[in-house]
């Protein structure tokens, strides 16, 4: 469980250490192929990395720990790295040999101290020659919506302090996202939101659905968890701006001041009901 609120001098310090960090960068775009690597507790991976600007490359060899997620998109787990002891994130997707990885395309270029930060990547085949890009990413323990199941557990609300700081970090990731890199997430909830429970930094995570919009150029509409889709997305627009975020982000706020989602809809017409009601 997250620590009580610490006092507006610590809670400032920590704001200041926040905003000047910056994450590791991702290394070498040629990433190596692994045969095989099924990610299950105690399975050893080995890949190389390095080898730019005349450096040798070296060797990493990552244990898989447990499983911290899973989807339509693939499975994220937990892994180690036995040469330096670092915990780490791997997201293991099915990769399409046809076509490029759009979310690794993304992260590659991203720099910030509120969006989760690539360390590298490889990718991996298995003896039905399937292709796997694994997204080797900075370990974050916890994330927006078990912060608020805990404090809901509790039957308390979030401290205002809290959502003050979680909501500014939100917002100065998307702002990056946003306008140094014309992205938008299309996929801003709780659950994507990653927090470190100590220094209580929060960062954007999962662009798996994130996109470069183009204006005038159609997109999907069905996109966006529910309770955070954008009216126009409920619409059916084919057409729109990273405004979509900024509703999602809106209603994460909603959330962590009421301990509750602002627009729990049932469908697409209930959800549009809801937020009229409002």
């Amino acid at each position: 469980p997250p620590p009580p609120p610490p006092p507006l001098q610590q809670l400032h310090e920590a704001l200041l250490k926040i905003l000047s960090c910056r994450p590791e960068m991702g290394d070498a775009k040629e990433a190596p192929v692994v045969v095989g690597n099924d990610p299950v507790t105690g399975h050893i991976i080995s890949t190389t990395i390095g080898g730019k600007n005349g450096e040798p490359k070296q060797t990493i060899s990552y244990m898989a720990e447990r499983v911290v997620g899973t989807g339509s998109f693939g499975i994220v787990f937990q892994a180690k790295c036995l040469e330096t002891g670092e915990s780490v994130a791997i997201k293991k997707v099915l990769q399409d040999r046809r076509y490029k990885n759009r979310e690794l395309q993304l992260m590659r270029s991203m720099d910030h101290p509120n969006v989760i930060s690539l360390k590298h990547c490889f990718f991996s085949t298995t003896s039905r020659d399937e292709l796997f890009l694994n997204l080797v990413m900075e370990y974050i323990p916890e994330t927006v919506y078990r912060v608020l199941r805990h404090y809901s557990t509790m039957n308390q609300r979030m401290p205002l302090i809290y959502v003050k700081l979680y909501t500014y970090q939100i917002f100065r990731g998307l702002a990056y996202i946003h306008t140094v890199q014309g992205v938008s997430h299309r996929d801003i909830k709780p659950q994507n939101l990653l927090v470190d429970p100590l220094a209580h930094q929060v960062k954007l995570c999962d662009f798996g659905s994130a996109k470069v919009l183009v204006k005038g150029e159609a997109n999907i509409s069905y996109i966006c968890s529910r309770y955070y889709r954008a009216p126009e997305l409920i619409f059916g627009a084919m057409e729109y701006t990273t405004s979509i975020d900024i509703w999602s982000a809106g209603c994460v706020l909603a959330e962590l001041l009421l301990g509750q989602p602002l627009f729990p809809g049932e469908n697409a017409v209930d959800q549009l009901v809801e937020i009229i009601k409002v």
